[in-house]
């Protein structure tokens, strides 16, 4: 019984030693020490000794019981060690290899055209001023002139709050506040977000951004106009590009001049592009009609003034030769990285 006793000690020493696992090590100890286990089943046998044997064997078996429990503590330890050791030699780092480069984030396009914008303008004297996305219908289209009855002012082509309040449709109503506020000399852009009921296609959106200037001064002249609005063009789309002003209609400049400039694609000889005509409108302008003036108590014998708007969505299509305004507001990375 001793000798049987001492080779299952023999044989369990030799499977652990081979077992490289938890999982084949709680196997052994359910072998050897489980309910029905190698010496589980010897403890039971017990009985059947005699009264001499009973206490020697007994003993012996105790013994190598918890010989065996105190091996397989040691050998759990091991493995885990063992497993723990290799988990982080996997999962080491090394230093001398070049560190992954975040990917850096890009201006928005719109944002890059703003940013040029505002820097012409400041260049030429202008001051940035803003007025509330919110207006009131006299702002909006009452004190620029806009008679009751023009298209403008319908339902279907802005969004009314109620009769008196709407979302503005441009960035004009700036002008009249600013007006009301000082005497002239006024040097002024306004840029903002402006809300029309248009629907959405290739080039129209029902929220876009506007730019729009105003210059007050005694003997200001259309030559003024002129000459501002060919710098900008100049120093937006390079010196080579040309300028042209067309008789235009706006309630409240006059007269007033639709601006082009020659095509960015063709080079001014024409393509699909600009109906070809070599040109591409990228504004309205005109000189400040006086009854603008009457409504914010300038006295239009005395002064004059000119005012512009454009729309920063189509300077940056024309900038950048993009041919879909949606584009601007889809959050599509792989457009966005190309600024």
């Amino acid at each position: 019984m001793e000798e049987k006793i001492h080779k299952i000690k023999e044989e369990f020493i030799s499977k652990s030693e081979i077992a490289n696992n938890i999982k084949d090590i709680e196997k052994l100890r359910i072998e050897y020490l489980g309910r029905k286990g190698v010496l589980t089943l010897l403890l039971r046998m017990l009985g059947t000794l005699s009264s001499e044997e009973r206490p020697k064997i007994g003993q012996l078996l105790n013994q190598t019981k918890r010989e065996i429990e105190d091996f397989l503590k040691t050998r759990i330890k091991e493995i885990e060690k063992a497993e723990r050791d290799k988990r982080l030699q996997e999962e080491s780092i090394d230093v001398t290899l070049p560190g992954r480069r975040l990917d850096r984030g890009n201006l928005h396009p719109i944002t890059l055209v703003l940013k040029k914008i505002e820097e012409i303008f400041f260049s030429l004297g202008f001051k940035l001023e803003e007025g509330p996305e919110v207006e009131l219908d006299y702002y909006n289209f009452e004190a620029l002139n806009i008679p009751k009855d023009h298209p403008a002012r319908d339902d279907q082509d802005s969004f009314y709050i109620n009769r008196e309040i709407l979302l503005r449709t441009h960035t004009s109503p700036v002008e009249i506040r600013v007006m009301e506020k000082q005497q002239p000399p006024v040097r002024m852009i306004a840029i903002g977000r402006c809300y029309r009921r248009d629907a959405a296609d290739s080039t129209h959106s029902p929220m876009f951004h506007q730019i729009e200037g105003l210059a007050v001064d005694e003997d200001i002249t259309f030559g003024d106009l002129k000459g501002v609005l060919t710098v900008f063009v100049h120093r937006m789309f390079g010196e080579d590009r040309k300028v042209r002003f067309r008789p235009g209609y706006f309630p409240f400049t006059e007269p007033s001049a639709e601006v082009d400039v020659s095509c960015l694609l063709c080079q001014g000889k024409g393509c699909r592009a600009c109906g070809y005509t070599g040109w591409l409108e990228i504004m309205g302008s005109g000189m400040t009609d006086p009854a603008v003036f009457q409504m914010v108590g300038y006295d239009s014998e005395k002064y004059s003034g000119f005012a512009f708007g454009m729309g920063a969505e189509r300077i940056a299509m024309l900038k950048y030769g993009i041919n879909d305004i949606r584009l601007f507001f889809e959050n599509d990375l792989r457009f966005l990285k190309q600024f």
